[in-house]
């Protein structure tokens, strides 16, 4: 069980987790010893995620999600199986909670006048400097 936050825990047939060979350094023990983790989260499936937060968290996932509605986490850092899983479970945590927060919506402003005016007056001043670089006429 992962716990997200204090409402929100995932259940143990929400996630599973599969083990496979790392690469990397690690002598000997890379090609024995299993510590690489995948993690496949079913979050289209979730009922503890409400649509919009699934809809933000594919958003996040990136190409991490499948078109099946699953998110799969990878993670090799560690020579440790054990260390690997709980970075794979916190990635996971992490991932949901920024799906929580929902965005503030933008508020459409209008330009003040003085920022128009300064704009303009600006504007006018850089004609005038460009007017000033034709050739010399001679009389």
């Amino acid at each position: 069980m992962i716990r997200v936050t204090d409402d929100i825990t995932l259940q143990d047939w929400e996630y599973t987790e599969s083990f496979s060979r790392s690469s990397g350094p690690g002598g000997q023990n890379v090609n024995k010893v299993s510590t690489a983790v995948e993690l496949r989260f079913e979050a289209a499936r979730c009922p503890a995620l409400t649509q919009p937060v699934k809809n933000r968290l594919k958003r996040i996932a990136g190409r991490k999600w499948t078109q099946d509605g699953a998110l799969i986490i990878r993670v090799e850092d560690t020579r440790s199986q054990a260390r690997n899983r709980e970075i794979a479970a916190e990635r996971l945590a992490e991932m949901i909670r920024k799906a929580l927060v929902a965005p503030k919506r933008r508020i459409a402003t209008r330009p003040t006048m003085g920022s128009k005016k300064r704009r303009l007056d600006a504007k006018t001043r850089r004609g005038q400097v460009k007017a000033l670089r034709g050739r010399i006429q001679e009389d």
